[in-house]
C-alpha cells in the first residue's frame, strides 16, 4: 500500500499594493480600483485547475501573500477557503495565514478576515524604532505598528511578526534591547532577518554610493548568536536560520517549503512544486487574468525537474532547518546519488560546522551564520 503523502500547502498571491513598495518589484501593481468579482472568479478558476492536478490530497496550510493581501476583500478570502475545502480534505488543525502590513487601515479589517477563516497573521513590523522604519522606507511608525499587533493578538489564534536587524549604526546593545522588547509582546513566532544588500535594490544603490555601510562578518555573527541565545531563553528557539517559535508553533506552511513538500501556487507570479514539476504563473496581473480567462489557469511554465535538481532543491531548502535533512529521502529524490561534495562534507564535519551520520545531515549552530558559504561548497548543483 502506498503511504499517504504529506499534507499539501496552498499559496495564494494577491498582487496589488496600495503604495510603492521598496522591497519588491510590485510597484507596477499599484491600483486605485480593482474589479473584485472578476478577480475572485479568476482566483477560483486558477485554484480549480491546481486541484484537478492534485486530487485526493490533504491540505495542511493556506497562505495569503503578495502585495497587500490584508486589503483583499474578506469575501474573496472566504470564497478561496471554502473552495479549497471543497477540493481537498482539510487537516483538523489547518493553518490559514494572511500576511499584513501593520497599518491602522489594514488592522481595521482583521476582524472580518478572521471571520472569513484566517487563523494566523504574519505582520511586517520590521523595526521597533521610528528612525529605522524611515530608513527602511516603511509607511508606518512604531506606535501604529504596535496598535496593529494588539489588534491582531485580539483577533487571531496565532500571530507572528518580523524584524530586520544588523541595520547601519545599530549596535549589539541596541539590537538586544529591541529584541527584548519584541519578546515581551508574547507572540508565538518571530521572523528575524539580517539586513542584506541585494543587487538592484535601493540599499544596493546607497551602498555603491558609499551612503550605506554593511556589517562585517564578525559583527553580524555576534548579532546572530545573541539573537539565538535570547530567543531560546525566552522559549522561542530557532527552528530555521531566521525563524523562531514556541515548540509546536512553527509555521506549518513554510515547513512544507523547507521540507520539500508539494505546494500549489495560484495568482500572478505564484510558484508551485507538485509531483516533481515546477510551476510558474504569469507575473503581470493583466496577463495572468487574460490567461485564466482563455485557458482556465494562469500558468506560464511547467518544468519537470530531473532527479538531480530535486535532490539539490531539497538540500538547499532543508539545510536551513535546525533538524536538517533525511539523507535517505534526499538520495531517493536525487535518483540514488547524493548531490554532495564528500570532501567538503568531511572538512566541514571536522570543523564542527555540520553533523553527519548515516541518516541525517544538519548544519550546527556554529555553521548557521555562514550557511550560504556552506551550501555553495557542499551542494553539487
Amino acid at each position: 500500500m502506498t503511504a499517504d503523502p504529506a499534507p499539501l500547502a496552498l499559496y495564494v498571491h494577491w498582487p496589488f499594493c496600495v503604495s510603492k513598495c521598496p522591497y519588491c518589484d510590485f510597484n507596477s501593481h499599484v491600483r486605485e480600483t480593482v474589479d473584485q468579482e472578476l478577480w475572485r472568479a479568476a482566483l477560483l478558476a486558477d485554484l480549480a485547475h491546481e486541484a484537478a492536478l492534485l486530487p485526493g490530497r490533504r491540505l495542511g496550510s493556506i497562505f495569503f501573500g503578495g502585495g497587500t493581501p490584508s486589503l483583499m476583500p474578506p469575501e474573496t478570502v472566504a470564497a478561496i477557503i471554502d473552495a479549497a475545502a471543497g477540493h481537498w480534505r482539510f487537516e483538523p488543525d489547518i493553518e490559514i495565514t494572511l500576511e499584513a502590513n501593520p497599518s491602522s487601515v489594514e488592522a481595521s479589517r482583521f476582524a472580518d478576515i478572521g471571520r472569513a477563516g484566517v487563523n494566523r497573521v504574519s505582520l511586517g513590523l520590521q523595526a521597533l524604532d521610528d528612525t529605522a522604519l524611515r530608513f527602511l522606507d516603511r509607511a508606518h511608525g512604531v506606535a501604529e505598528g504596535l496598535a496593529a499587533l494588539d489588534t491582531a493578538q485580539a483577533v487571531f489564534e496565532r500571530v507572528s511578526f518580523d524584524l530586520i536587524y544588523a541595520r547601519p549604526t545599530q549596535t549589539l546593545a541596541d539590537w538586544q534591547a529591541e529584541l527584548a522588547r519584541a519578546l515581551s509582546f508574547g507572540t508565538e513566532h518571530l521572523s528575524l532577518y539580517q539586513l542584506t544588500i541585494e543587487p538592484g535594490t535601493r540599499f544596493a544603490t546607497l551602498f555603491e554610493k558609499g551612503e550605506l555601510a554593511a556589517y562585517d562578518s564578525d559583527e553580524a555573527a555576534d548579532l546572530f548568536e545573541a539573537t539565538r541565545a535570547m530567543t531560546a531563553a525566552a522559549g522561542l528557539p530557532a527552528y530555521e536560520i531566521s525563524n523562531h517559535a514556541r515548540p509546536g508553533a512553527e509555521s506549518r506552511h513554510n515547513l512544507t517549503y523547507w521540507r520539500y513538500g508539494d505546494y500549489a501556487g495560484i495568482g500572478p507570479g505564484a510558484h508551485g512544486r507538485r509531483g516533481g514539476v515546477a510551476s510558474l504563473r504569469r507575473k503581470k496581473p493583466e496577463n495572468w487574468l487574460t490567461a485564466v480567462q482563455r485557458n482556465g489557469h494562469g500558468i506560464e511554465r511547467e518544468d519537470p525537474l530531473v532527479p538531480h535538481e530535486r535532490g539539490v532543491e531539497a538540500l538547499l531548502m532543508g539545510l536551513r532547518l535546525g533538524e536538517g535533512v533525511d539523507l535517505t529521502r534526499i538520495a531517493a529524490l536525487a535518483g540514488g546519488e547524493l548531490p554532495l561534495d564528500g570532501h567538503a562534507l568531511a572538512g566541514m564535519a571536522r570543523q564542527g560546522l555540520v553533523v553527519h551520520d548515516a541518516e541525517r545531515l544538519r548544519v550546527t549552530d556554529a555553521g548557521m551564520p555562514v550557511l550560504e558559504a556552506i551550501l555553495r561548497a557542499l551542494v553539487v548543483a
